[in-house]
């Protein structure tokens, strides 16, 4: 059975790690089939009240608790049995409980993303299999990303290559791991200076490149219609400054977030047609990022197109 597992978790926005979202995961060792195709509808809720100014936690009480929501079809196709392909373009939200700020609300960023099984080898009790997913995103919305926290993006290009391994037991045990690099390019912003680490002149912010690493142990039940997976994922950012005191943040920061995790996903048939999954995540260490708490419901629907 090969199904479509979405799930939010890229860029990064400060105060919630923000993963685009690549059809199944862009961490999973899951395929479908050729001429599948899945439509899904994921809803994420995502608030803290705390952040990293560099190394250092603090409360944020100048705009109390900050919320995110996002809205985010996604259309993911088998184009071969060892090809996939995957279209997102999330509806993100912003607000705060205190403070004069409003927040933002549109359309954020297009990706496309091609995920490849490379290798699926029996060995012992279970297979070891190995795959990459390829990304593209760019801005689509015009939304102004250095309105930090409040922005819906950083406004800038990234290109991601991953590599998933892992080994998959015969009794539903799954064990994986992940590694991906992001480039970014640069956000353009509205404003024609800025300070990082020195003065500025431009109207042009780099976006720090970044490193990705996903840990999972999950299990397949009920005769592959269940799975339940516990998560680890770490991102960080290869260069960027830190948030100045008492300032607020901007795309140039050099952000990194460790999260746990964990998310359940239902299919009421085990082949094809309706799907249900549900998911959080707890940031427990960070910098230059806000302590979020997420959580996501979503409903797939997958289909045999030719």
């Amino acid at each position: 059975m090969k199904k479509l597992l979405p799930i939010v978790l890229g860029l990064m926005v400060f105060g919630t790690p923000q993963f685009n979202t690549y059809g199944q995961t862009p961490w999973d060792e899951v395929m479908m089939e050729k001429g599948e195709i899945c439509a899904a509808l994921i809803y994420e809720h995502s608030s803290w009240n705390q952040y990293w100014e560099g190394s250092y936690l603090r409360g944020n009480a100048n705009i109390g608790t900050f919320t995110r929501q996002m809205g985010m079809p996604m259309i993911a196709m088998g184009l071969t049995k060892n090809i996939n392909i995957i279209t997102i373009l999330p509806y993100v939200g912003t607000q705060a409980s205190g403070g004069t700020q409003v927040g933002q609300s549109g359309i954020q960023d297009l990706s496309v993303s091609v995920k490849v099984d490379w290798l699926q080898k029996q060995l012992g009790k279970g297979r070891l299999f190995f795959l990459t997913n390829t990304h593209f995103s760019t801005p689509i919305g015009n939304y102004l990303s250095d309105y930090m926290p409040f922005s819906i993006g950083v406004g800038a290009p990234e290109l991601g290559i991953r590599g998933i391994g892992g080994y998959k037991m015969d009794n539903g045990l799954v064990f994986r791991g992940g590694l991906a690099y992001l480039w970014r390019g640069q956000s353009e912003i509205e404003r024609d200076y800025y300070y990082q680490n020195g003065s500025v002149y431009s109207s042009f912010m780099n976006v720090p490149n970044a490193m990705n690493i996903h840990g999972a142990i999950g299990y397949w039940t009920l005769g592959n219609r269940l799975r339940m997976e516990a998560t680890f994922m770490s991102l960080n950012c290869l260069t960027g400054d830190d948030i100045r005191a008492y300032n607020r943040p901007q795309p140039t920061n050099k952000m990194e977030v460790s999260q746990i995790g964990g998310w359940f996903q239902y299919y009421i048939k085990a082949d094809r047609g309706l799907g249900g999954l549900l998911y959080f995540n707890q940031v427990i260490s960070g910098r230059n990022m806000g302590k979020a708490t997420t959580v996501g419901v979503g409903l797939t629907y997958q289909f045999k197109a030719f």
